[in-house]
């Protein structure tokens, strides 16, 4: 049986993945837009054995995007998230909400500011 957990890691990279879209989600730019969006820097090491990783569990697919000069004439491996991952970010996004929403600090902040 597949592995279906995310750790934290891997699933803002997964995130990371879905936000930078078809031609931007490459190792490189994932890395950047973590360190942007976390303030914490991820190795381009740590992302590219995570996205392989996923990739492994049938979470993300990827393929080889054109050559361009920018890179030398070298191609990026853009990656994107399959069905069976958007099943498992569903999934653990719904597991986190119901558990925020069972917090009992979460359910007075609501009453404090009318959400």
């Amino acid at each position: 049986m597949k592995e279906t957990r995310l750790g934290e890691f891997e699933e803002v990279v997964m995130l990371l993945v879905g936000i930078l879209g078809d031609e931007e989600a490459y190792a490189f730019r994932i890395a950047d837009e973590f360190k942007s969006q976390t303030g914490r820097s991820g190795s381009i090491g740590a992302v590219h054995s995570t996205l392989s990783r996923l990739e492994g569990k049938g979470f993300l697919s990827s393929e080889m995007g054109k050559a361009t000069a920018a890179r030398g004439g070298r191609r990026k491996r853009i990656y994107t998230i399959t069905a069976f991952g958007q099943k498992v970010l569903t999934a653990s996004r719904d597991f986190k909400m119901s558990l925020w929403q069972q917090y009992p600090a979460l359910a007075i902040e609501k009453l404090n500011y009318g959400m």
